[in-house]
């Protein structure tokens, strides 16, 4: 086993590791060693071919096929360099106050926060896309919405020189996605920290982590890692762990911190989606420009769910509807006139989710649908179903009903149709992207895991920068306000350098 020291090490380069990583930068022209480790490649421009199952294999955890203990869910978030912030859409929506004060973590002030969330904004390039890539399918969410008097809204991305490929979960082939990989990575690296890739960290001991470097498979994509193959020992002062909601909370499990941190894993929440689709007359322009251009969001706090635009490829569409055969295909087949919503639940904490470890220390997640989000889901797929047939959809495929094919004319019979809605676990494909929680902060061991600046209690030298760190759901995309509480993090690690290091 090989042996190396580093002043700091951040596990994990997206959101929270990126960020971490380009406000800690200036620390090495004082001299100090940084490096991050991350498990997933480095692909080179010209790998982002857009090719759905290449792609996906290249930049997800598992492929994007990590699924939940029981099956019923999967769990999409990414293993690359710049972690999920590779393949998103873009989403940068500033932390809603009314969450943050429930909430309720001693020294969090939703005040700072957007502060610091604005910061990164406005370095991200984030702001309203330009009218020319809004595409008919984001078109028709917003005419179908304003029929009913939904109150739709735009969402702000972080986008710069956007060609309107709509290849944002594939990652960007231009470029123009301003996440931490082109962003606050770079500038890292640039100052002095090593971004070290196919590192896997294995465990975390006193002031040290094991990590399994692997070589690049025949024909994988993204370069070999900087490293050679084997396994290391790494000495480091501060840790800081960026993993993401799944990963971190396994790695301090397979650390051995249960005991003294009894809440480790718990408070899991992921925002449970599905898709919603519906059957135009005419081809839909879904493939041309930017897929996630609005939402809507009126009714999470009355019913439990978000609607947003989408655009999800063809494989992923079969694999997302619900029942087979030819009501299945009929849709597939019509697929270039397909209008796109994607409906999420609201979750909230419930004392069955959690992230533990098997016996091989890899992480399995514990999902059960309580009737609250069950509620959500149905109620945004009628609400969505409701919006299709404002925009002149003649069809749409309604995975909790019964009968999954609702026609034009059985639109003023929804709620009859929502009346009688099933949700069974397992037959409605459901997905979350949004993974937060596992390592909530407060105010002590007994009740969280860290504090309101993401060090573990009772751990000086021992910090957490990413989504696990959120006691409860966002409710909305946690990217802006993952970067605001890893600027947190960072600052106090600035702020005690000198007696930690």
């Amino acid at each position: 086993m090989k042996r190396l020291a580093y002043d700091i090490v951040i596990v994990g380069s997206g959101a929270g590791g990126g960020t971490v990583a380009q406000e800690l930068s200036p620390l090495c022209q004082q001299g100090a060693r940084i490096a991050v480790l991350e498990k997933g490649p480095r692909l080179r421009d010209d790998e982002f071919t857009g090719r759905e199952l290449e792609m996906a294999a290249a930049l997800y955890e598992d492929g994007g096929g990590f699924l939940t203990a029981d099956g019923t869910m999967t769990l999409a978030f990414g293993c690359a360099y710049g972690g999920s912030t590779a393949v998103y859409t873009g989403t940068s929506m500033l932390p809603p106050e009314r969450i943050i004060r429930d909430w309720n973590v001693p020294g969090l002030a939703h005040a700072d926060l957007e502060s610091r969330a604005r910061k990164f904004m406005a370095e991200n390039n984030v702001h309203l896309i330009e009218d020319g890539l809004i595409n008919q399918n984001n078109r028709l969410f917003v005419e179908g919405c304003r029929k009913l008097g939904y109150g739709v809204q735009q969402f702000p991305v972080n986008i710069k020189g956007c060609r309107g490929s709509s290849l944002c979960n594939l990652g960007c082939p231009n470029q123009a996605k301003q996440g931490t990989d082109r962003v606050q990575l770079p500038r890292a690296e640039q100052n002095g920290v090593e971004v070290v890739t196919r590192c896997a960290v294995l465990t975390i001991g006193e002031k040290t982590l094991t990590a399994r470097v692997t070589a690049k498979p025949p024909g994988g994509k993204g370069e070999p890692s900087p490293w050679e193959p084997g396994d290391y020992q790494i000495d480091a002062k501060i840790i800081v762990l960026s993993a993401g909601a799944v990963n971190t909370p396994a790695l301090l499990l397979r650390s051995g911190m249960r005991r003294r941190l009894p809440r480790l894993g718990h408070g899991f929440t992921a925002h449970p989606a599905f898709i919603m689709v519906a059957e135009h007359e005419t081809p839909i322009t879904n493939f041309v420009g930017h897929p996630k251009s609005f939402y809507l969001d009126q009714f999470a706090q009355s019913d439990g769910f978000v609607l947003e635009t989408c655009m999800y490829f063809p494989f992923i569409t079969a694999k997302s509807l619900a029942g087979f055969g030819q009501p299945h295909s009929a849709f597939m087949r019509a697929f270039p006139r397909l209008q796109m919503i994607l409906v999420l639940a609201c979750d909230k904490v419930d004392p069955y989710n959690r992230v533990a470890i098997d016996s091989n220390g890899r992480p399995v997640v514990h999902y059960r649908f309580t009737p609250e989000t069950i509620r959500g889901l149905i109620r945004g797929a009628i609400t969505s179903a409701k919006i299709f047939f404002a925009a002149g959809a003649v069809r749409a495929h309604m995975p909790v009903a019964r009968n999954t094919t609702i026609e034009a004319c059985d639109a003023a019979r929804l709620e009859d149709i929502a009346a009688e809605a099933e949700f069974k676990p397992g037959k409605v494909p459901v997905s979350a992207a949004h993974l937060q929680g596992g390592c909530g902060m407060g105010s002590g061991p007994d009740s969280s895991v860290t504090d309101s600046y993401g060090r573990v209690h009772g751990i000086p030298w021992l910090f957490v920068a990413d989504a696990s760190l959120f006691p409860n759901s966002l409710e909305i995309n946690p990217y802006v306000t993952i970067m605001a509480l890893a600027d947190r993090a960072a600052q106090r690690i600035r702020e005690e350098a000198p007696a930690l290091l």
